[in-house]
């Protein structure tokens, strides 16, 4: 990217944000923190009124921004949704170029959609693939959002899969992650005075009411999904999966704790799960026969190890 298009990244990236780091910058671009300083005093040389605070970052008056593309605030979440989905489900080119897309959009966006944006930002994850056929769970998403956002509680009658029973429960969301082929909405339940992921699919009715609560008060959301990794004898499982089978499995997986993949080398993938059932677990790899390698835990691959040895006396010729 030579200078002068970078100049013009670094004023799009400063627009999408209300106060930007040195630090972010250069990350982004790959500068060092010198660099920054002379591209941001260029700007300002140019005439691009950039303030900044000792310890806090750049920002840009509220008043300048790019014309002339303008966004609602259900359109600028709606590309944010996406984002994520794209983060997942994307080769890397893909990926980069969404994000140059979004921070141009985001950049044309008044204070108060940015600060929404940044919200959502943290406060959603996408794990899998998303399922396009719910109409109902779809209808159901702006409101949660909004409540995310504006930090109110939500009213919700919600039918329990694994107790067969309706429950109506007051909740202050902390955000939404996707796995599983469903949304999740993770709020600290009033009733149950504690954390609870409640499946957005099986909420039968919800309304917002006008009443604050402190997100202050709460975990993060990457602090409750680490906690639900570890609660329950859930454990950690690494795997390497031959390239050639990922089709087989492409389903699947979801229902054994799928939560990522990572490059492994060019023949094998590493996928990750969470799983409280390793003896289930061990039906399910066996299936996969040699493209199919355990990295962790050790505990598993004594199981394969055991089942194997009695399918082979239970088939050996007599």
């Amino acid at each position: 990217m030579n200078r002068i298009d970078r100049l013009q990244a670094i004023l799009i990236h400063l627009q999408s944000k209300k106060v930007v780091t040195a630090a972010e910058l250069a990350d982004r671009f790959e500068l060092s923190i010198r660099t920054v300083y002379r591209d941001i005093r260029a700007l300002e040389e140019a005439g691009v009124p950039i303030g900044s605070e000792a310890g806090v970052g750049y920002f840009l008056s509220d008043s300048y921004h790019l014309p002339p593309v303008r966004f609602t605030n259900s359109e600028a979440s709606a590309l944010l949704i996406g984002a994520k989905f794209v983060e997942q489900m994307s080769d890397s080119q893909t990926r980069e170029a969404y994000q140059s897309a979004l921070f141009k959009i985001k950049s044309v966006l008044n204070a108060k959609e940015k600060d929404a944006l940044e919200k959502l930002q943290d406060n959603i994850l996408v794990f899998g693939q998303q399922n396009h056929n719910d109409n109902r769970e779809k209808a159901l998403l702006a409101d949660v959002q909004q409540a995310i956002v504006g930090q109110t509680v939500l009213d919700i009658e919600y039918h329990a899969g694994y107790t067969n029973q309706r429950t109506v429960r007051r909740v202050e969301p902390i955000g939404m992650i996707y796995y599983g082929s469903s949304w999740h909405l993770i709020g600290f339940c009033q009733l149950r005075k504690d954390y609870r992921d409640l499946r957005i699919d099986r909420i039968l009715s919800l309304e917002r009411q006008d009443i604050p609560f402190s997100r202050k008060c709460h975990i993060s959301l990457d602090e409750y999904f680490e906690r639900m990794q570890n609660r329950d004898g859930m454990q950690k499982i690494t795997l390497l999966v031959a390239r050639d089978c990922q089709h087989h499995i492409k389903e699947s997986k979801y229902w054994y704790g799928f939560t990522y993949d990572e490059e492994y080398d060019d023949q094998w993938l590493r996928l990750h799960f969470r799983n409280s059932d390793l003896w289930g677990f061990s039906r399910w790899v066996i299936l996969g026969g040699s493209n199919v390698r355990i990295e962790e835990p050790q505990e598993l691959k004594v199981l394969i190890r055991d089942l194997v040895s009695e399918l082979a006396q239970a088939y050996q010729c007599e």
